[in-house]
């Protein structure tokens, strides 16, 4: 059977060799037969289709299959030996190659990735951001901010790695240990000083940066999102824990907490000595470092005050909504945190836009129409606020704006969020088309009945139309559609995300692209009419003047 293409993998151009007898005592694993000494690991990955020649394969067991059954692949494609449990071992079977038993073999996976690497994250400045919202943009901001102050930076995270100005699109908002660790040594050889990352709750309960050493760690907020994985918020906010909490052997050495919900209130208790960040009115002033005198700027974006430890900087953002006066501070607080002059830092955080968040899409129209990632409840009602808040700014006496939602919900997901995000958006919207996200293996339908039963549990009055269109690209076109000049058209869910998962197969579907073909549709029906009009007009005038006479 031919091996299927490699995916795309960063790794060190000079990769170290460590003795396998090296790993047998580093994993406290154990093998039966005797290891060569002369076999040395260069490398270590877990998918079978990525192996390159000497690496080690990690045959994990997975939620619906075993590693272990790719292990002749990978041996195939060059791996020297096999690491994985009592049950894989038993599948593996002999393939030739050396195999490491241990218990847990995950469990060992960061630090071992770390150390075949040459611990790595020790010669980095590493930034990790958690939390439910917010975390794309902060560390977009962040990373802003440290290239300013003259260090050299990469960016890992949800839309894109980021290493030396070359982008590779991310499947994860943290990719596993192995590949994690690969990337900090490529880092290491391209000179990179600062690595700003997003570190996911997945990413923290299943270890996939362990082995990372943390110079900051930040969090954002914590609303509803996961539940599907977590059992509920308290295990959901202790993944998030591991950040920071000390007894973590990942612990980041300084801790930059926005204490503006109650989760990062109890968080920052909790910690020694935590950077604490707000903009709330009730715990800014006893916070390190506030947000103050916000105000709103031309083409939407903001300004206001850091005021931090013996320093006042005035920061401009491009992006609206209070949430991002929000991640602007908290980036100014994790710059100082990494070491970089926030008066030096905080100016570039003017220059950022990020994909999918709050992203306009223009092609000539008379109303405002915008692109967000927003998929959980919370998310959603802070950018219908946001945009609530540029309608009201913007009214006059003659005209009022109005605000249409296309939004949906993904499948295999947290369903419990579902009528929520109904409700969030139904709240807000004049207009409310619930369509499909990416509702993968469910029945879309069904998702999105599940969204309209939440949307229809506000009151008539205090909500406007709901409408349900599964196509999403129809959705899009019937916002569109629908506005009037002055109104707003929000389409929610996707963000940057370039394809629509349905039944196990990814098609191709980007909301910017769909949004702006379908205002190119209609301002070219709206020029078409202008012009029949136009040619109607004079004859139409005529036979009225004929009648009169």
């Amino acid at each position: 059977m031919p091996a299927q293409s490699s995916p795309h993998a960063l790794r060190p151009t000079q990769p170290r060799s460590t003795p396998l007898s090296t790993v047998l005592e580093l994993t406290g694993a154990s093998t039966s037969g005797v290891v060569p000494a002369e076999v040395q690991v260069t490398g270590i990955e877990q998918r079978s289709n990525a192996v390159a020649p000497g690496d080690l394969f990690a045959a994990l067991p997975g939620a619906r299959a075993h590693g272990a059954r790719f292990a002749r692949e990978a041996v195939e494609r060059g791996a020297i030996a096999v690491f994985t449990d009592a049950a894989g071992a038993k599948q593996v079977g002999d393939l030739g190659v050396p195999v490491l038993v241990r218990e847990s073999p995950r469990a060992a996976l960061g630090e071992l990735s770390a150390a075949l690497y040459g611990n790595p994250s020790h010669r980095l400045r590493i930034v990790g951001i958690t939390g439910t919202s917010g975390k794309t943009t902060t560390a977009y901001l962040v990373e802003a901010g440290l290239a300013a102050a003259g260090l050299s930076t990469a960016l890992i995270g949800t839309i894109e790695t980021r290493i030396g100005g070359k982008r590779v699109p991310s499947a994860l908002t943290t990719p596993e240990a192995p590949q994690l660790h690969a990337m900090f040594a490529l880092m290491v050889e391209q000179g990179v000083d600062a690595v700003v990352m997003e570190v996911s709750s997945h990413a923290l309960a299943l270890g996939r940066v362990d082995g990372v050493r943390f110079a900051v760690g930040a969090f954002t907020n914590l609303s509803q999102d996961h539940l599907d994985f977590h059992a509920d918020f308290e295990d959901y906010f202790a993944a998030k824990r591991r950040l920071f909490e000390p007894e973590s052997p990942i612990a980041a050495r300084t801790a930059v907490i926005c204490v503006d919900d109650e989760w990062g209130r109890r968080l920052a208790a909790d910690l020694a000595g935590p950077v604490t960040v707000s903009t709330g009115e009730t715990v800014a002033s006893t916070a390190d470092w506030r947000a103050e005198g916000a105000v709103t700027v031309a083409g939407g974006g903001q300004e206001f005050t850091a005021a931090g430890p013996e320093v006042n900087i005035d920061v401009r953002l491009r992006l609206p909504g209070r949430y991002n006066i929000a991640n602007g501070l908290l980036a100014v607080a994790v710059c100082a945190a990494a070491g970089a002059d926030p008066a030096v830092a905080a100016p570039a955080l003017a220059t950022v836009d990020v994909p999918g968040r709050m992203q306009r899409v223009e092609r000539g129209q008379d109303f405002l129409a915008v692109v967000d990632y927003a998929h959980k409840p919370a998310a959603v009602e802070s950018v219908i606020a946001t945009l609530r808040g540029y309608l009201t700014a913007a009214a006059t006496e003659e005209a009022t704006g109005r605000l249409a939602v296309v939004v949906g919900a993904g499948g295999d997901r947290d369903a419990g969020k579902r009528p929520l995000m109904g409700a969030a958006a139904a709240y807000g919207a004049d207009l409310l088309i619930i369509t499909d996200d990416n509702p993968r293996t469910e029945d879309p339908a069904a998702i999105r009945a599940t969204m309209h039963a939440g949307a229809q549990q506000i009151p008539a009055a205090r909500r406007g139309e709901i409408r349900e269109i599964g196509d999403r690209a129809e959705a899009i076109a019937a916002a569109v559609d629908w506005a009037r000049p002055g109104d707003v058209v929000l389409v929610a869910g996707k963000g940057h995300e370039a394809g629509q998962e349905i039944q196990g197969v990814k098609h191709p579907f980007d909301d910017r692209d769909v949004l702006a073909a379908a205002l190119e549709r209609r301002l070219g029906s709206d020029q078409t009419t202008t012009q029949q009009q136009a040619q109607r007009s004079p004859q139409s005038s005529d036979a009225e003047d004929l009648t009169v006479s």
